[in-house]
């Protein structure tokens, strides 16, 4: 019975999951973590890994397609879809060998199976159809202390928009496709649509991207969502905003969309495939939440600044838990959550610290408040811009089309928030993260001192930009 009882159990092993059992484990609790699928969850194995695989795929065969722009020459460039979506796969399967290596050093069992809430602190398993890994635990009755739901999320389906996993796809069947579609409908411009755009056209698909709202990648500043339009435009992206899909008309191997932007004219688009990106909802049902009065709302469970449910012994993290849902979110969600259980008084969760990263060509990165939101909390703000085209790097990489954007409050100095467009800015924005959650002004970037040359030159650029002391442009 001794291995049914546990100080810590965490329910799902995605990146929430799974950090937070091993911080729980270093911090001396005895612990556990419960999977039904496959370990990594969602990310590892069907969203932030292998779609970056994907893309790296893609970014390649832009490169060898373009070759000449480098004084390069590359005949009869050409890929293999099967051979992309296998290497994407072989990453996965990496991954997940080595998060079950990381539950072995730190000592975490692994529980296979689906978990059912009793009461606080005692859950049921029952057995789950995917292959368990050597030595993990099996069905049965479990108790522990303290119990993380970290069960993610699942695409959201919208009435005529269901997914049938061979005309109308999730993520799941556009990662991991029967063939590879001529033409392409995305509904929704987030992420997910947007990195899925981006791969398919770049290898040679027509896109028509979809979106409700007037704004393409609706959280990301404006300013910075309508210069990566441009961009995508220029690739050969149909972007059709302020339109919704009303209908799908399924045919043998085809579907035919009705597409209304709402001035009476509706039009039809015969597309090969179609993938709904039109979001995901947390994983909260069947699990006990209902039974125990867990408390809920929109579809994620309420929790407050350190995981904790209404229900002693029951916490929440990541995606379930509710927005932003990213997986760095939800690492670091679940950090603070052990080490709150633990006595060690972390500092709660601030959603204006969290990173957004959207890995299309060109990328895009920020992080706190947008201009719009800026001026909407009130603030008296300062703005500074700088474009890529001014930076000799980004110049001598042929990737001059970018821009840095940042927003400082004029009354303190404090940076409110960073948003970026163009060439790795998903691997830029940490900087500006680490200035904001050290709560710097104005004038320590002024006095930090950035490689040259480099891209990230054009931070500081849009810095001094700010106030007027812009050197490069």
């Amino acid at each position: 019975m001794a291995d049914n009882s546990f100080d810590v159990v965490v329910i799902g092993s995605g990146p929430g999951g799974y950090v937070t059992a091993i911080r729980a484990a270093q911090l001396g609790f005895k612990t556990a973590i419960v999977e039904k699928a496959y370990l990594g969850g969602i990310c590892n194995n069907w969203g932030c890994i292998p779609t970056k695989a994907l893309l790296r795929s893609a970014e390649i065969y832009h490169y060898m397609t373009h070759a000449k722009d480098y004084g390069l020459s590359a005949d009869n460039v050409s890929f293999d879809p099967k051979a992309v979506i296998a290497r994407s796969r072989a990453v996965v399967k990496r991954l997940n060998g080595g998060v079950e290596f990381l539950m072995k050093k730190n000592k975490i069992s692994i529980i296979w199976g689906e978990a059912t809430l009793d009461t606080p602190g005692k859950f049921t398993v029952k057995k789950s159809a995917a292959e368990a890994p050597k030595g993990s635990l099996g069905e049965g009755a479990y108790t522990a202390k303290h119990i993380i739901v970290a069960t993610g999320a699942r695409p959201r389906v919208l009435p005529g928009l269901e997914p049938d996993k061979k005309l109308v796809w999730t993520y799941f069947e556009a990662m991991n496709p029967d063939k590879f579609p001529k033409s392409l409908l995305v509904v929704g411009s987030g992420a997910i649509g947007i990195e899925f755009a981006s791969f398919y056209r770049t290898l040679g698909a027509e896109v028509t991207v979809v979106e409700v709202l007037p704004q393409i990648l609706p959280v990301e500043d404006a300013e910075i969502a309508g210069l990566a339009r441009k961009q995508f435009e220029k690739q050969g992206i149909k972007v059709m905003s302020g339109t919704k899909v009303t209908k799908l008309d399924k045919k043998t191997d085809s579907v035919v969309a009705t597409i209304d932007d709402g001035k009476g004219k509706p039009v039809q688009l015969e597309v090969d495939r179609v993938i709904s990106a039109v979001g995901v909802v947390g994983n909260i049902e069947g699990i006990g939440l209902e039974k125990l009065g867990v408390k809920t709302d929109r579809g994620c469970i309420v929790i407050d600044g350190y995981g904790k449910t209404n229900v002693p012994g029951i916490y929440a993290i990541g995606d379930v838990a509710g927005p932003p849902m990213l997986a760095h979110k939800a690492e670091h969600e679940g950090i603070i959550c052990v080490e709150a259980i633990k006595g060690l008084h972390p500092h709660p969760m601030d959603k204006t610290l969290i990173p957004g990263c959207t890995y299309c060509h060109p990328q895009i990165a920020s992080v706190g408040l947008t201009e719009v939101k800026a001026k909407e909390a009130g603030k008296d703000i300062r703005v500074g811009r700088f474009p890529f085209v001014g930076n000799g790097k980004a110049i001598a990489q042929g990737e001059d089309q970018g821009l840095v954007k940042v927003i400082f409050d004029k009354k303190t100095g404090q940076l409110l928030g960073a948003h970026m467009v163009g060439h790795e800015v998903t691997e830029l924005i940490q900087g500006f993260v680490v200035a904001m959650n050290l709560e710097t002004t104005e004038e320590e970037l002024f006095h930090t001192i950035f490689p040259h040359p480099t891209i990230s030159e054009t931070m500081k650029e849009a810095v001094l930009d700010a106030y007027g002391r812009v050197l490069n442009m």
